[in-house]
């Protein structure tokens, strides 16, 4: 499958909430695959469909430290998220060149439907639970950035472009 190109910011794509998958079919198969190949190019542990375009609520994880161990979701949602925080420095493909430090749940309990089209809930810890919330985030038309003050935001935002010239 081939390795798509991601959206650059600030593309209203990225600020638009996605639609909810109906149903696991042969399309929405090969549009994981498409993320998985795309994810594996950057390299990174995650990645959700509006960041190649695709306005539906489908995400994949692999956090794993030998990969092949992708997670592929479709419409995510938290169920329960732990009161103890783990930061990361986080990055977009979308926003390339720049990165930033975000507190979230160092735990999470998530429900999606799986490839097989049933619904599955599965706990995710530590590095998998920050790329499976930075995931739904994106689902819901968030980037990263917003969960920066404006000043930083706007700071990444100017040197990003400039990286990118």
């Amino acid at each position: 499958m081939p390795v798509r190109p991601c959206i650059p910011y600030p593309d209203k794509r990225l600020k638009t909430v996605a639609d909810p998958v109906t149903e696991i079919t042969d399309e929405v198969r090969a549009t994981w695959q498409d993320m998985v190949d795309t994810m594996e190019a950057m390299p990174g542990v995650g990645m959700g469909a509006p960041q190649i375009g695709v306005m539906l609520r489908l995400a994949v994880v692999d956090a794993s430290e030998e990969r092949g161990q992708v997670v592929r979701m479709a419409n995510p949602e938290i169920l329960h998220a732990s009161v103890k925080l783990r930061d990361h420095e986080e990055a977009s493909p979308n926003l390339p060149g720049v990165s930033a430090k975000i507190s979230r749940p160092r735990a999470v309990t998530v429900r999606f439907m799986n490839e097989q089209g049933e619904m599955e809930e599965r706990d995710f810890v530590g590095l998998w639970s920050t790329s499976v919330q930075h995931q739904i985030d994106h689902l819901n038309g968030k980037l990263y950035i917003d969960h920066l003050s404006k000043v930083k935001r706007d700071m990444l935002v100017k040197k990003s472009r400039k990286l990118a010239r």
